[in-house]
């Protein structure tokens, strides 16, 4: 047995480079996360193996330099091809007397964890934030009855119909912050689930939006043909739908791109919760993207980046897909945004 042979059996991805950075072993966990064979990668230069990591680069020759180790906690490490993963990352050189030979470089990936924190932080999040509303709703509801009523019984005593315009101006009020406070509570209705077929709700989404939106904008689809039939309610999954999308064509301004994605995930958890299949629906766009600010909390009512905003869309469409099953995650840069929509795709039947 080779000294590496214990090595081989760990989930953690083990990769040795010799002093010039030239690979020199890696484990097979290493070899999934890069996807990667031995015969692929062994000999390669790190620049080489990894070309889309120079500041990792820089830091591994830092190491060789100094011979200190170093370890990232969270770090984002770009893979051969378009892949990405968020690893931890520990780097110690092997040394030779005081100058390091070679340098052990161990990867574990985080990113599900992180996933399934932030994911139990958004719902929780919203299961809290709507009991809050239900409690304000309650409170503000009575006073506001009871000023409407007030303003109809004085409005019967009035002679002059200037006076009455008055009373009608608080009616009318009273009926619109009513009518704001009902859209802020959301979907109040269990959902009636059937067997859908995603692709059909998302061409109805497809025209309703391409009807309203500037003709600059250019509505793209890719669909994966193979997705099976999910149970879900398929009017709250378009009002969740024509929300996202809707609020990607706001977000886009005069001209852009909007792209509607399929694609199923296998063997794939929705906070903390393990599914065999699940649906994921992308609403894309290249418009400018979310203010980094308010990521953490655009899915919170009353919050948004636009100045003739309500900020309820992107609530309620959690909303509705929450109690679908589902969830709504949010990733943005300049020209890059994506909303996911997750759903789990459930071969069993409702009555």
């Amino acid at each position: 047995m080779t000294s590496f042979d214990s090595l081989d059996n760990l989930s953690t991805a083990v990769l040795l480079f010799d002093d010039q950075l030239c690979l020199r072993y890696l484990n097979p966990a290493a070899e999934m996360l890069l996807a990667m064979s031995k015969r692929q990668s062994l000999g390669l230069l790190l620049e080489d193996l990894l070309p889309h990591n120079r500041p990792f680069c820089a830091r591994l020759s830092e190491v060789l330099e100094t011979g200190h180790p170093f370890t990232e906690r969270e770090m984002t490490m770009l893979l051969p091809g378009t892949r990405s993963a968020i690893v931890y990352c520990m780097v110690t050189p092997v040394l030779d007397g005081s100058t390091p030979r070679e340098l052990l470089v161990e990867l574990i990936r985080v990113d599900s964890h992180l996933r399934v924190l932030r994911e139990d932080a958004l719902l929780t999040q919203n299961t809290a934030t709507r009991a809050l509303l239900r409690g304000l709703a309650h409170e503000i509801k009575n006073p506001l009855g009871g000023l409407r009523g007030a303003a109809q019984l004085l409005e019967r005593e009035l002679s002059e119909e200037s006076l009455k315009e008055y009373t009608r101006i608080i009616i009318g009020e009273a009926d619109r912050l009513q009518d704001l406070l009902n859209r802020m509570l959301g979907p109040n209705t269990l959902p009636r689930k059937r067997t859908i077929n995603i692709h059909e709700v998302l061409g109805r989404v497809h025209i309703l939006v391409a009807a309203e939106a500037n003709r600059a904008i250019q509505i793209h689809v890719d669909y994966d043909p193979s997705i099976p039939a999910v149970i879900a309610d398929p009017d709250q999954l378009i009002q969740a739908l024509l929300n996202l999308v809707r609020n990607a064509a706001q977000a886009l301004g005069d001209r852009g791109n909007i792209t509607l994605r399929t694609r199923v995930r296998r063997q794939f958890s929705i906070a903390g919760r393990h599914h065999r299949l699940v649906l994921q629906v992308d609403i894309l766009d290249d418009g400018p993207g979310v203010p980094e600010e308010l990521l953490p909390y655009i899915f919170l009512p009353m919050v948004t980046g636009r100045a003739e905003g309500v900020g309820l869309g992107l609530s309620i469409a959690q909303s509705l897909i929450n109690q679908n099953g589902g969830l709504i995650q949010c990733a943005s840069r300049p020209g890059d945004t994506v909303f996911s929509l997750l759903l789990p795709i459930n071969h069993g039947s409702y009555d």
